[in-house]
């Protein structure tokens, strides 16, 4: 079968011709219905070689959905054909943090691989999952439209969630960066805090445009002036909560000239910029935190408002052949939600 694969460090990623994976015990071989294709690929891609032996070649994917192929020995819980989408940080199993469902947040990361993150991902026909309790039922949701809930939504509902307790009557939640993972934190907001209201920022009118349609009851060009109308709109204070889903320096100067006192400021993208902190800000007693991925519970609970149709990705399809094409896309800024590769279409 074909794949869609990294090669080396700093090197476009490739189609290859790989053999199709057989369970062994207890793992699972899905057939992919989707796999997203996510920025943190791009820096996987882009990222300088690291110390030490060369990565070695592995198919990119870690966002999938599909219907489970078949059952290794032992595998159990699933039949043939069932729709499921994939927990993708994949833990020791054994941990504290791993018992609990918190894999992203395993002690022992060294252990494993996840798919599409060392380990051959989502980006081919078939998919080998280690283990079942990495499988969440997908219902009637079509795999090819439920993959970014994955990664995206996750990544979204976890950081909203921890800082729920702050978005009462009156709060403010800000997110800087409308593509896929800011339209779903818009939503998760709506769902999860009707009360707040919502100020999306970007750069592009395009997306700005569709996370007005998404749920935001503000949408702000970034600025300077976008950042003044935050404080007019929260009479000085700043907000409770500042989502950034891009993390890079000019965003997270914004993110701290507009958190306020006590509040959250959530670095949740990965552009590998720097919070400026001195005695003038971020304002007095400001949380600033990186969360990760989110918990397996989570999971479900987010597949259950995509079930109840509360929450929804924007996706564009591509077909396998077209995955470089998606990523160029991506890069340049022109994917208005998620592309999701679709490798059996």
């Amino acid at each position: 079968m074909k794949a869609f694969q990294f090669i080396a460090a700093q090197k476009p990623a490739e189609l290859r011709e790989v053999a199709v994976p057989e369970p062994g015990a207890g793992q699972v071989l899905i057939k992919i219905g989707g796999a997203g294709a996510c920025h943190s690929d791009l820096h996987i891609l882009e990222a300088p070689p690291k110390p030490g032996p060369a990565r070695k070649p592995f198919t990119l994917g870690h966002e999938n959905a599909g219907w489970v192929e078949k059952l290794g020995p032992g595998a159990t819980g699933f039949a043939n054909g069932d729709p499921v989408i994939v927990y993708g940080p994949w833990g020791c199993g054994l941990c504290m943090n791993c018992r609990v469902g918190r894999e992203n947040y395993c002690q022992n990361p060294g252990d494993t691989k996840a798919g599409g993150l060392g380990s051959d991902g989502g980006m081919a026909p078939y998919f080998l999952v280690p283990s079942t309790r990495f499988l969440i039922p997908l219902g009637t949701l079509d795999p090819r439209e439920a993959a970014p809930l994955s990664d995206a939504a996750l990544t979204s509902y976890h950081a909203v969630k921890r800082s729920l307790h702050l978005l009462g009557a009156g709060s403010t939640a800000v997110v800087i960066g409308a593509g896929g993972l800011g339209q779903m934190a818009i939503q998760v907001l709506r769902v999860l805090s009707g009360a707040t209201t919502i100020i999306a920022v970007d750069t592009s009118a395009d997306k700005l445009a569709i996370a007005k349609n998404m749920g935001a009851d503000e949408v702000l060009l970034s600025s300077d002036a976008a950042v003044k109308r935050i404080k007019d709109m929260t009479r000085g204070q700043g907000a409770e909560l500042v989502l950034d889903m891009v993390g890079a320096n000019p965003t997270l100067n914004m993110a701290a000239r507009v958190a306020r006192v006590l509040g959250h400021l959530t670095i949740v993208g990965l552009g590998s910029g720097a919070v400026p902190v001195n005695f003038r800000g971020p304002a007095m007693e400001c949380s600033v935190s990186s969360p990760y991925w989110g918990y397996i519970p989570e999971l479900i609970e987010v597949v259950s408002l995509a079930q109840a149709g509360k929450i929804k990705m924007l996706v564009e399809h591509f077909p396998l052949e077209r995955a470089a094409e998606a990523y160029h896309l991506l890069h340049e800024g022109k994917i208005n939600g998620r592309a999701v590769i679709t490798p059996n279409d």
